[in-house]
């Protein structure tokens, strides 16, 4: 599922190498917009899908996602200009915003918080694998042309948006409700024995009790939404997800365009970008099951902006930056291939949320600021810029400090606040301590007896 999400997403950029701008008399500008535009709809549809997805089921509600913006992605083989352009941008933007903290509030059903880190750097690492065979793909769709559809950028949309359809209503039988309701009419043995159910519910809700406190299809009240906004515990981690993306995003969307405009033929250009995401999928999950072994976040996501700072400031100090063709792929290429932080961020908003309410809201929040970076990031190369990027490249630079800055105090402010706790409970008697779990009303971060992660 995750897979056809980048399909749609990402075949812009291979699009992009067969002269779409030209073809639909649009700037790079243009382009900024219209990924500024998809973004802003994809942020302001997160919410409003994570509540549907929690009323209705994430079962029912992301596959039927993925069918209907999938015939957005097809109907792009049609685009006439900027117009049809910001449209189709807007819609897939709406349709696809909520897919990714739906599919993780739904993966943290069926894993215990250690076991979550790893399937999220999969589920990432399967974005990037999926780039590189769409790369693989658009060097032989490209080359499609026709008499009533001579462009090949408008058969890579076409087909690639068949693709993720098919897709889609294979995941309405293919995804179960959760691990005690996938036994349905066209599977009715399910996936599980009865023993077996049990103790995956058991293992799960043994590492996080509060996973049992609020159901599929159930949904959320004014209350539990207002809490969750409310949990200033965890706008530190929104914070380092928003800064992490900016620069990943301003160099992704750009490589294309920057090969391209550097010489490389359309063919090449997409084959360069391969490189970049095998290394970007051994760095990510490499750095996640470090994370996850020496159980600490913090010093593991400032993997991302130290691996990046270097070549950043080779393009924007370096005299052959976006001149020397080669020079150029390989700073790039070192860029993208940077140990992302993105599955650590992730997982850890998921297990210092403490509660399903929490953790639903959590990661949609995480996810808009990780957007807000994005619409940042695609717009840092401005035409004004052109054709060095300078200015962009510095303001990178500077932002990227800034994370490292964020990182370190978020370590910091969640260890004075666990310290704190730990001499109040310490200071309890077993009764008090007992009567605290009974009737304390706290829930989520809040609690006493719960400690952050690090």
């Amino acid at each position: 599922m995750f897979v056809a999400l980048q399909v749609d997403r990402g075949n812009l950029g291979q699009a992009l190498t067969d002269n779409l701008l030209d073809d639909l008399g649009m700037t790079t500008n243009d382009y900024n917009k219209g990924n500024t535009i998809f973004l802003c709809s994809f942020l302001a549809a997160e919410i409003p899908s994570q509540l549907i997805s929690k009323k209705i089921g994430p079962d029912r509600w992301v596959p039927a996602q993925m069918v209907l913006w999938s015939v957005v992605a097809a109907s792009q083989g049609a685009l006439t200009g900027k117009g049809s352009f910001y449209a189709t941008r807007c819609l897939l933007g709406l349709l696809e915003g909520g897919f990714i903290p739906d599919l993780v509030l739904w993966l943290s059903y069926f894993y215990t918080s250690k076991e979550l880190p790893f399937r999220l750097s999969l589920f990432w690492g399967s974005q990037t694998l999926t780039t590189i065979l769409t790369s693989l793909m658009a060097f032989g769709l490209l080359r499609i042309h026709t008499s009533s559809i001579p462009h090949g950028w408008r058969w890579l949309f076409i087909i690639e948006g068949i693709m993720t359809l098919l897709i889609g209503l294979a995941s309405f039988f293919k995804m179960p409700a959760s691990p005690s309701q996938t036994k349905t009419w066209f599977r009715k043995n399910g996936w599980f024995t009865e023993r077996e159910e049990k103790i995956v519910v058991n293992r799960v809700l043994r590492d996080d009790p509060y996973k049992g406190d609020l159901h599929n299809r159930e949904g959320l009240s004014v209350k539990r939404i207002w809490n969750a906004f409310a949990d200033y515990r965890l706008w530190p981690i929104y914070a380092a997800g928003m800064f992490s993306q900016i620069a990943t995003n301003a160099v992704s969307f750009y490589m294309t365009l920057n090969l391209r405009g550097l010489g490389f033929s359309t063919f090449n250009t997409n084959l360069l970008t391969i490189p970049a995401n095998v290394l970007h999928i051994i760095m990510m999950i490499s750095i996640t099951l470090s994370s996850e072994f020496f159980n600490e976040r913090a010093f593991h996501c400032m993997a991302h902006p130290i691996w990046m700072l270097p070549g950043l400031m080779v393009l924007r100090f370096w005299k052959g930056a976006l001149v020397d063709k080669w020079g150029t792929w390989a700073v790039m290429t070192i860029i993208l291939g940077q140990p992302q932080n993105h599955a650590i961020l992730v997982s850890w908003t998921s297990r210092n949320s403490n509660t399903v309410s929490q953790r639903t809201m959590g990661q949609s929040l995480y996810n808009m600021f990780v957007q807000v970076g994005a619409i940042v990031g695609a717009n840092i190369y401005r035409a004004d810029d052109k054709p060095k990027y300078h200015r962009g490249n510095q303001q990178l630079i500077i932002l990227y400090f800034i994370l490292i800055v964020i990182l370190a105090g978020t370590k910091l402010f969640y260890y004075v606040i666990n310290k704190r706790r730990s001499e109040k409970w310490n200071a309890m008697t077993k009764d008090e301590q007992q009567h605290y779990r009974n009737t304390n009303t706290d829930s989520g971060s809040k609690r006493l007896d719960f400690r952050l992660a690090l």
